[in-house]
């Protein structure tokens, strides 16, 4: 891990804009801070450097060794102070919590009435965001303040409280199990991958049910319906039911357009949405699908409404060059799609520090896919050895059809020195894999029977290992396996001496 990556401040200071810079030295002026104050002189000296270099700060004698950890806690804490008064970060939630502030220091200073106007107004608006944490601790407070001003009080108004705490107190419990239930799974399909067997979905599907029998769907209000419609998305995807997870992907999408202030609010989960259902739409081969619905997603994202900050920017990012790149092999169109890879690339150092390193890996299996359609098959083991030589947590499942893309490229390109050694290495990944199936040793097995055969034994070896892809590709625990990378495509391409390219447009026109 580069030292980049490793200091919290150095990436802080790197990712501000040029404004946010200038609105820094503002803030610190207004503070009536000397110039030559240390932590300026810090920050001066950090934003000047490419990559982090202690020793640099050290020499300057802008702090000691010692003295260093402080001094640069007290400087990402400005930052900070600084960024939270800039406009562009201004969004419902920063604005509610600073109306919760200004009535805590109005009731500290023994101001109730005004501090109470302010409550009720804030209340109201988090009540209509549907933000009801912040709602929680708005009606807490007021709690406190006609606990001291009863006598004062409006008729009423204590039961009007305790009503109201009630019924959001009933409703975070809703958003607590249905966030837990959806970040379990969520984590499930990152760590594990899809579901291999009967026994897995057993579990899955009793974990799921042991949690979602407790919420009456009726009952639920945004933020609610939100986590619940995610939950399903996950869940079908680990289950592999796709049918179910464009069900919900599409509801989790137009509980947005039904709701439109709340893209507003909760920008990166209307962009999530979005990126399961064209996801799915992709599995599904929906050209027009696509093409439609991302039509409407661009123009909402593009407009002057919506929340452009950078987290936003490079989930659209990922989402849009994603998209755009399963189109692309949809339509077979590999040459075109290995045009944007320049400029893509440029996109992935620029977002690098903002997105895990588990979406880029999925970016340069689709790259490298991509150049495989192309016919640039050194290129494809490049971008594969990218993925393979990460030192992240990296899904086995994506590692593997990684190595099998690979395998495919060097099968391809002639250049198979090391084929054999990549072979043996890939069949030792497979056995080390948490729960392997069959399929994926038959996979590994075909290589290996493939490379020193004459060109007669080849044809007869792809032609079985067609008709064995053709009885996995009507299993249900198999059919994830051979979505991650087309083999059955190749394979059947070769049997009937065609380009890869004619069968997927054949494919297409099945859809």
């Amino acid at each position: 891990m580069s030292e980049l990556q490793k200091d919290f401040l150095f990436v802080l200071i790197k990712s501000l804009s040029t404004s946010e810079k200038r609105q820094f030295k503002l803030y610190v002026n207004r503070l009536g801070i000397n110039v030559d104050a240390k932590f300026l002189l810090l920050f001066s000296e950090l934003d000047k450097m490419n990559e982090y270099n202690e020793e640099i700060i050290l020499e300057k004698k802008i702090s000691s060794k010692l003295q260093l950890s402080n001094l640069k806690a007290h400087l990402y804490k400005q930052i900070l102070i600084s960024l939270r008064l800039n406009p562009s970060h201004q969004n419902n939630r920063i604005q509610l919590r600073e109306q919760l502030d200004f009535a805590t220091i109005l009731y500290q200073k023994g101001l109730y009435k005004q501090a109470l106007k302010i409550l009720d107004k804030a209340k109201q608006s988090a009540l209509e965001l549907d933000e009801k944490s912040i709602a929680s601790e708005i009606i807490e407070l007021e709690k406190v303040i006609e606990s001291q001003f009863i006598t004062r009080s409006i008729d009423g108004r204590a039961d009007e409280l305790i009503l109201q705490s009630s019924e959001i107190n009933k409703q975070n419990s809703y958003a607590t199990q249905l966030s837990n239930l959806s970040l379990k799974l969520y984590s499930e399909m990152l760590t594990h991958g899809y579901i291999k067997n009967d026994n897995d979905r057993e579990n899955i599907l009793n974990f799921f049910d042991s949690i979602i029998k407790n919420i009456d769907l009726k009952k639920l209000n945004f933020t609610e319906k939100l986590w619940y419609y995610k939950a399903h998305v996950w869940k079908n995807q680990l289950l592999q039911d796709y049918k179910y997870t464009i069900k919900y992907a599409y509801q989790w999408v137009e509980l947005f357009h039904q709701n439109p202030e709340m893209i507003k609010n909760h920008p990166v989960w209307y962009i999530k949405g979005n990126t399961y259902l064209f996801k799915i739409l992709f599995i599904y081969g929906s050209i027009k699908g696509i093409e439609k619905r991302f039509e409407k997603f661009e123009s909402i994202v593009k407009s002057d409404a919506f929340i452009h900050n950078e987290n936003s920017q490079s989930l659209i990012f990922l989402n849009y060059y994603n998209t755009k790149m399963n189109l692309y092999f949809i339509k077979g169109d590999f040459f075109n799609g290995t045009k944007m890879i320049p400029e893509l690339e440029l996109k992935i150092e620029k977002h690098r520090d903002k997105i895990d390193e588990h979406h880029f890996l999925v970016l340069y299996l689709k790259i490298a896919a991509m150049f495989f359609g192309s016919k640039n098959y050194q290129n494809t083991v490049k971008y594969g050895q990218k993925i393979i030589n990460s030192k992240g947590n990296v899904q086995e499942d994506l590692l593997f059809h990684t190595r099998i893309l690979m395998l495919m490229a060097k099968f391809e390109s002639g250049f198979d020195d090391d084929y054999d050694d990549f072979v043996k290495a890939t069949m030792k990944f497979a056995k080390k894999m948490k729960n392997p199936g069959d399929l994926h040793f038959s996979i590994v097995n075909f290589f290996k029977k493939i490379n020193d055969r004459n060109p007669k034994d080849q044809a007869i070896a792809f032609k079985e290992f067609e008709k064995e892809l053709e009885i996995s590709s009507q299993n249900k625990y198999d059919k994830r396996t051979l979505m991650y990378i087309d083999i059955h495509g190749w394979v059947t391409s070769k049997v009937r001496n065609v380009d890869v390219i004619e069968i997927i447009k054949e494919k297409v026109k099945l859809k």
